[in-house]
């Protein structure tokens, strides 16, 4: 899991001169240069970061001519200041603080192995190999292994990506290798493994299914071997032009086991609402808002309620597991009876959620034989989500049952 993995990102793309030798630092400003081995480092990103903050304060910027850069608007912190690049290897980190003009010291990468490390995740994951068109439609487990419910390589891709892209970053290293190879008879065995770990290994292992789980495994299996052989991705280009002047700032919220879903800062109807204000997300693991604000960098998390006991109420994520977590091994770290998802703010700013507030089982009013006009209409028997909004000015949250599901 990456250090940001629950962290909040916000990206200004905005245009700044690169300061030449010499130019004064503004007092809220970090410049300097990177060298290495080949002289200026052009096109690689300059990370500021720091923990003195209410939550994690991370700023990324990217050199230009001469290996120069600019650390904008940055609060008053200590810093650790380092270098990423396609071709190098990660720097050590410089303390610094703001007002500074400093060297960073690069280094190039040893072989194209070495350099490949920090290559962004779909790079590594461009290596993968489905089945070929030509093997569809799929004649199931006694035929080509693919599920015969696959007509065509797109059915196979879709679940790729809905499947697995929803949730995981698929290329990362913890993804691509296997470090524990060596407890397992094959690769394919330590994949059949590694989908079934955790509260969720139950959903992985399902997914596999549906390519057909020999085949699906397979494929996994054969990109994570010709990766420990060395197969290696395209070498991506470094930022040019303006892709140069793009600043990202980016605040940790959340916790290390936080699902945070979707997040919402505005009304999209109307995006000068809560202008300046917090950015919400919902955690759906542990049915709680979570609240980051960028202007004081203080992110806290609200327990999101329910009408009915949670403990008579059934999660999403279940409390069980085919195998144990790889990370917290049978501790259950997920209980979402409410499972709060998909934030949108209106025109008041409150921030409305699709949220459960009790039990599947529907009030009588919503079911056949009510004098409610409504479910004379559509009466139903059973729901899951309904709709809760919380109130900024307030700080309270507002249970409204709305007998289908949203």
């Amino acid at each position: 899991m990456g250090l940001l993995a629950t962290a909040m990102f916000l990206t200004a793309a905005v245009a700044w001169v690169t300061p030449v030798t010499g130019q004064a630092t503004q007092s809220d400003e970090i410049t300097g240069v990177v060298m290495s081995g080949n002289g200026p480092e052009e096109g690689v990103w300059v990370i500021a970061e720091t923990d003195d903050l209410g939550t994690r304060f991370v700023k990324t910027v990217v050199t230009g001519d001469g290996g120069r850069f600019l650390i904008p608007e940055l609060p008053e912190a200590n810093y650790q200041v380092w270098v990423r690049g396609y071709g190098l290897v990660d720097s050590e980190k410089v303390d610094a603080t703001r007002g500074t003009d400093i060297e960073l010291q690069a280094t190039v990468a040893a072989s194209e192995a070495e350099a490949a490390k920090v290559y962004p995740a779909n790079y590594w994951y461009s290596l993968i190999e489905p089945p070929d068109a030509s093997e569809f439609p799929g004649t199931g487990p006694s035929g080509n292994g693919i599920a015969t419910s696959l007509q065509n390589q797109g059915q196979w891709i879709d679940i790729q990506k809905q499947g697995c892209m929803l949730c995981h970053q698929l290329g990362t290293q913890i993804v691509r290798e296997i470090e524990n190879i060596d407890e397992f008879e094959s690769t394919l065995t330590a994949w059949d493994h590694r989908v079934q770990m955790g509260q969720r290994g139950g959903q992985m292992s399902n997914v596999m299914n549906r390519f057909g789980r020999q085949r699906g495994l397979q494929m996994f299996a054969d990109w994570s071997d010709r990766i420990a052989g060395g197969a290696l991705p395209p070498v991506p280009p470094r930022p040019q032009g303006i892709e140069r002047n793009v600043v990202t700032t980016m605040w940790e919220w959340g916790t290390e086991i936080d699902y945070i879903h979707d997040e919402i800062a505005s009304d999209k109807r109307d995006p000068t609402v809560n202008a300046n204000g917090p950015v919400y997300g919902v955690n759906i693991s542990n049915d709680e808002l979570a609240i980051l604000d960028p202007l004081t960098h203080i992110a806290t998390n609200l327990e999101v309620p329910l009408r009915a006991d949670p403990a008579t109420v059934r999660p999403m994520i279940g409390p069980s597991m085919p195998e144990p977590s790889r990370f917290f091994g049978e501790e259950m770290i997920w209980n979402d009876p409410a499972n709060p998802h998909n934030p949108m703010m209106d025109q008041k700013g409150r921030v409305w959620m699709t949220s459960a507030i009790r039990g599947r089982e529907n009030p009588e009013y919503c079911q056949e034989g009510s004098d409610n006009k409504y479910a004379q209409y559509y009466p139903m028997a059973n729901s899951g989500r309904s709709a809760v909004y919380y109130d900024p000015p307030t700080e309270e949250f507002v249970m409204i049952d709305t007998c289908f599901g949203t």
